[in-house]
């Protein structure tokens, strides 16, 4: 199946959100067969890792040589976080396809987590960008953003939707290619789901970019299906349900990919992706950690009798 076949893309960030908040290390051999799976299932975007100091985050210390490993996969897009000029160097050196960086709305979690204010680190965007566009055309990463906490923060409380759409703004015009919104702590629930995204599409158009939604609260499909009804075309998701932020207390992993790919498919969304495939992956997981506990409902209930993946032949 090509892009152009493809509805809605299923962005996998389980080899980076997923790891990085797990104490444990999965050996780096786990780690390579776990992507491998991933783009075999037919993710076609996987973001790998984070290009942060190793003593922070001794989870990604092996990012660089992750990256270099799988940027040759065939149709898959690789991605890493970067959270400042520093990692954005590292992720060229290694040669992502794209950087991610991490923008909080809220300023408590923004300084938690990169110590920087909101305001420093669109700055730090502006820096990246630069960093960036000096880079030959043919090799040079595409750049998006995530705005953390975007529909509210365990640590600061409301997060006011005005300034949530500024900072995009902000964003895009610091050299962003794509600025999303980021369910970080769990706290969305549909109705301003549809409300910022639709603020966001009027305001950047199709730099609008993808939806980052956690199940905290058993929120995270319904908010898929509000973004879905206001245009959103690209969703993150992680296997397993692995994920968390450390600087967002009681919230719990990322929407389950498994899940996330029955709900699209069912509804006549094509993904592209094969679920008997994913539920084949998820025993890496639990190889590379022994013992996690890892979610979801598809893979505990299985798929029903007579299911049709979207635009398969009747």
């Amino acid at each position: 199946m090509t892009d152009s076949q493809i509805d809605v893309v299923i962005s996998e960030v389980g080899p980076r959100d997923g790891l990085q908040s797990i104490k444990r290390i999965m050996p780096t051999e786990a780690k390579l067969l776990w992507i491998n799976a991933l783009a075999k299932a037919g993710l076609r975007e996987i973001e790998v890792g984070s290009f942060v100091s190793p003593k922070l985050l001794p989870q990604m210390a092996d990012t660089g040589d992750i990256v270099r490993a799988t940027v040759s996969i065939p149709g898959v897009t690789i991605l890493a976080l970067a959270p400042n000029l520093r990692g954005a160097e590292g992720a060229i050196a290694a040669g992502v396809h794209k950087v991610t960086m991490p923008v909080s709305a809220s300023r408590e979690h923004s300084m938690a987590n990169i110590r920087k204010s909101p305001e420093e680190a669109v700055d730090e965007v502006r820096k990246v960008r630069a960093l960036l566009d000096a880079q030959p055309a043919e090799t040079r990463p595409g750049l998006e953003i995530g705005i953390s906490t975007a529909f509210g923060c365990s640590l600061q409380g409301l997060v006011d939707e005005d300034w949530v759409i500024q900072l995009a703004v902000m964003l895009v015009e610091a050299g962003a290619e794509s600025v999303g919104l980021s369910d970080t702590a769990g706290h969305a629930n549909p109705a301003q789901v549809r409300r910022l995204f639709k603020r966001l599409n009027a305001e950047l158009g199709d730099k609008a970019g993808a939806a980052h939604f956690h199940n905290t609260r058993g929120q995270g499909l319904a908010n898929v299906v509000a973004a879905l009804d206001v245009g959103v075309k690209t969703f993150d998701a992680s296997q397993g349900g692995l994920g968390g932020c450390p600087y967002a207390p009681g919230a719990s992993g990322n929407v389950v990919t498994e899940d996330l790919v029955f709900l699209l498919e069912a509804m006549g969304l094509r993904t592209g992706v094969n679920v008997e495939r994913l539920l084949t992956a998820r025993a890496i997981i639990l190889e590379g950690l022994p013992g996690e506990h890892i979610y979801g409902n598809v893979p505990d209930a299985g798929l029903p009798k007579g299911f049709v993946y979207a635009g398969a032949p009747a």
